[in-house]
């Protein structure tokens, strides 16, 4: 049995370890020898002045305890941990409701849309863009799915499932084995995030080619709207008219509450092979990893690291690429003999992949931990087009660093692609810097807005994947098309009259 931390990220037994936490802060202090290290424990949710709720809605459906608000009144930001680190509560719904039925969820939306009380949908938490956060809203209800949690049919025929919304990614899996069939998402907060928050958020896995986002694996959605139900038929393609899946996948809860969807599965893969290359300049490695991405031979990873990151998560100390291919279908070596070719004149190494591998999945732990200690660790990511590529990339370090060196005085700015397409990369920022105990979340918003504006004003988007949420609404509002947000505002107003759901998220009560 596991404990979820209360205040940062995953299970309370899976933190960091000593030994982890000795080598974390021997790796900060080889490269930012000066920065104050101290240790800062998480205080006793206890001790903090948890307000009483503002409006306590009737039925069992309901919850007004003090965890279960703290718990569910943020997401796993940067900003959010130092926030809870502090002892500072902030915003917290009034009352979390956990629907075990479709009916339930219905119920919910009525009665908030009839008392004026705005509705958050609440899938796993992991939301790194104040998706899930009650910010300046007076009356608040978040509305926990993690009760709808089933794999409810499977097509094995047209490899397909229909899946409740608020289903684990871990027990998902665990429910789809025995069909011998995955849905082949994995994003880093695979464990602790659902369903129904993939689809919300248009959410990206960890695979770096092809089928990685959420929405290449929908087949059909099932939502709950103020307006009524809507529930969009199976097929593998259409072209009638606008898709309606489209319209709520990425919609962040605004627009209505996913309560089921028919996915996309697939075969688990039984054919693998991987290799590491390194090279002698990130330029050179950039250019290999477009030529990878525009050849067709669809890597399951093709995620390039520069010297910085590969130095602090994978033990190298130039740009590597980690590449890996796999297949149910049919063996893999001559695909990755191909992809090696196109390194050109890049050394294959030994270890990095693992290395990598590894540190991924504790990155969101060692985060924690630095931010313990005063260190600002977060990340911000991005997509462009590979002619722009170098202009963006330029002018994001400038800013990052100008804003690390005003605010902090010093930091490390790295880089890795997550993701890459035939026609561009999605560049992912990691920003490692000294704080100021009791500033570290002002410190970082200044330098997250500075960066914010470097990635707009360069061409880039404000999210590859981790969606809009209420922190990038601002750049958001100056990326999408000004007939776009009418269109969205007229969606807002006809499914949600009362403008109850997820208020400040892609559109406000006023636009």
């Amino acid at each position: 049995m596991t404990t979820r931390s209360w205040w940062g990220w995953g299970n309370v037994e899976d933190a960091v370890t000593p030994d982890e936490r000795r080598e974390l802060v021997s790796r900060v202090r080889a490269v930012l020898p000066d920065a104050d290290l101290t240790f800062h424990s998480a205080p006793d949710p206890s001790s903090l002045d948890v307000p009483p709720p503002r409006v306590v809605p009737p039925g069992d459906l309901y919850s007004v305890d003090v965890v279960d608000r703290l718990s569910r009144g943020r997401g796993q930001a940067y900003r959010d941990v130092t926030r809870n680190l502090a002892g500072v509560v902030g915003p917290l719904p009034d009352a979390v409701a956990r629907p075990r039925t479709e009916q339930d969820v219905v119920d919910v939306l009525d009665w908030c849309s009839s008392h004026d009380v705005a509705v958050i949908p609440f899938g796993g938490g992991t939301s790194v863009v104040g998706g899930v956060e009650p910010r300046d809203l007076d009356r608040v209800v978040t509305m926990d799915l993690s009760l709808l949690d089933r794999v409810l049919e499977v097509d094995p025929v047209s490899r397909a499932a229909r899946i409740q919304a608020g289903v684990f990614g871990t027990s998902l899996e665990a429910q789809l084995k025995p069909f011998g069939l995955t849905l082949r998402h994995f994003p880093q907060s695979f464990e602790f995030s659902t369903l129904g928050g993939w689809l919300a958020t248009r959410a990206g896995g960890h695979y770096a080619t092809l089928y990685t986002h959420i929405d290449d694996l929908t087949e059909s959605l099932r939502v709950v709207t103020p307006a009524g139900v809507s529930e969009s038929r199976r097929l593998p393609g259409s072209g009638a008219g606008p898709s309606p899946d489209r319209l709520f996948l990425g919609s962040e809860g605004t627009l209505g509450v996913i309560t089921e969807a028919w996915m996309r599965l697939q075969s688990p893969p039984v054919f693998r092979a991987g290799a590491s290359v390194r090279f002698a300049s990130f330029e050179r490695a950039v250019e290999a990893t477009r030529l990878i991405a525009q050849s067709g031979l669809n890597p399951a990873n093709c995620r390039l690291l520069d010297p910085a990151e590969a130095f602090l998560n994978a033990g190298a100390a130039s740009s590597v690429l980690v590449l890996a291919f796999e297949s149910a279908d049919h063996p893999v070596d001559a695909l990755l003999a191909r992809a090696l070719e196109l390194c050109g004149d890049g050394e294959v190494v030994e270890g990095a992949a693992s290395q990598w591998r590894k540190s991924f999945l504790r990155m969101p732990y060692q985060r924690d931990v630095m931010a313990q200690h005063g260190m600002i660790t977060e990340t911000f990511e991005t997509a462009c087009t590979w002619d722009r590529f170098a202009e963006l990339h330029a002018a994001v370090v400038s800013a990052a660093t100008s804003a690390l060196r005003a605010v902090c005085g010093i930091g490390v700015v790295t880089c890795r692609f997550t993701h890459v397409y035939p026609d561009g990369p999605a560049p992912y920022y990691g920003i490692y810097a000294p704080g100021r105990w009791g500033s570290l979340t002002s410190q970082w918003d200044e330098i997250k807005a500075a960066v914010s504006e470097a990635l707009i004003d360069a061409g880039g988007t404000i999210t590859h994947h981790h969606s809009v949420g209420r922190d990038h609404m601002p750049w958001y509002t100056r990326q999408r098309p000004a007939p776009f947000a009418l269109a969205l505002a007229g969606a807002k107003a006809a499914l949600d009259p009362a403008g109850v759901l997820n208020p400040g998220v892609l559109t406000t009560r006023s636009t």
